[in-house]
């Protein structure tokens, strides 16, 4: 996974008054999957603008496949699935009616996979298009991009307007998309479908990028955190005296903190075994800690 399919060198986009996006870099890997964060008007949809073609920076540039994202945009579109912030649908009658006709422009033969796609979201495409809740425009412009199969995904806060089981459904149908070696890159103001599927995140503050947190290491620490409660003051000495290794008692005497290396785990609840536990439980970091510490920060 160390060819670049996204790169972005310094890009900028000035719209006055300290709007826009300032120096941005980006460097995304074949088979990657992306996420970018950020608070509104943060400068996540200018970013994603100069990527697909629509906007001309003033300076810098952002190439995909190695190609200029401006002077080969259209070239770039045959290899890029594309989820906008703001759906507009054209002027159709039916979500049927518009799904066809993105599959006439995608060349789509076999409509297998949008069939299946339109079962796990639950849409009727029949309706009309612009009578759609928020929710089913999102499900059909979904399922508009995802049935054209291509190589690389761009998505602008895609799970907009979903409901939380169908933010789920979404959040595996990605997963299945990464397993196939698509690479996905992914805007989103919800920092825990961040940390269940990317595998880095761009943290982008004021237009300018302040952070690149690695995902994948908060979903796979070497060394794991617990916090244990037993039932006396007693059994916690007796703990400290069987287990030394980075264990810290709580002011209370009857609880503490211990980190152990994730291979030592069981040797730890072995241990743990012969005492009276009040509450047990894994204390995982949190993706969402780094984003507030980069904001805090800046």
């Amino acid at each position: 996974m160390s060819e670049t399919v996204i790169k972005a060198e310094n890009l900028t986009k000035d719209y006055g008054k300290n709007r826009g996006i300032f120096q941005v870099d980006l460097d995304v890997k074949r088979g990657e999957t992306f996420g970018f964060i950020g608070t509104n008007g943060s400068g996540k949809t200018t970013t994603i603008r100069n990527m697909m073609g629509f906007v001309r920076p003033d300076n810098g540039k952002v190439s995909i496949l190695d190609k200029d994202a401006w002077r080969d945009a259209t070239e770039i579109k045959k290899y890029v699935s594309y989820i906008p912030g703001e759906i507009a649908f054209p002027a159709l009658p039916t979500g049927t009616a518009f799904l066809k006709a993105q599959a006439d422009m995608l060349h789509v033969k076999d409509f297998t996979y949008m069939n299946r796609l339109l079962k796990l979201l639950q849409l009727d495409p029949t309706a009309n298009l612009r009578r759609m809740s928020k929710g089913m425009k999102q499900k059909t412009a979904i399922v508009a991009a995802l049935m054209g199969d291509r190589e690389i995904l761009v998505m602008d806060e895609p799970t907009t307007g979903l409901d939380p089981l169908m933010r789920d459904v979404f959040l595996d149908l990605m997963r299945e998309e990464k397993e196939r070696g698509k690479t996905i890159f992914m805007s989103s103001q919800i920092i825990d479908e961040m940390e269940e599927i990317c595998d880095k995140v761009a943290v982008i503050n004021n237009g300018h990028i302040i952070g690149i947190l690695d995902a994948w290491s908060y979903r796979h620490e070497d060394v794991k955190n617990f916090e244990i409660e037993l039932a006396s003051s007693g059994e916690m000495q007796k703990l400290c005296e069987q287990w030394r290794e980075n264990l810290k008692v709580n002011e209370d005497g009857r609880s503490c903190t211990v980190a152990v290396e994730k291979k030592n785990t069981g040797k730890l609840l072995a241990v743990l075994k012969n005492f009276r536990i009040v509450s047990l439980h894994e204390k995982h970091k949190a993706l969402a800690d780094a984003f507030k510490e980069l904001y805090r920060s800046e």
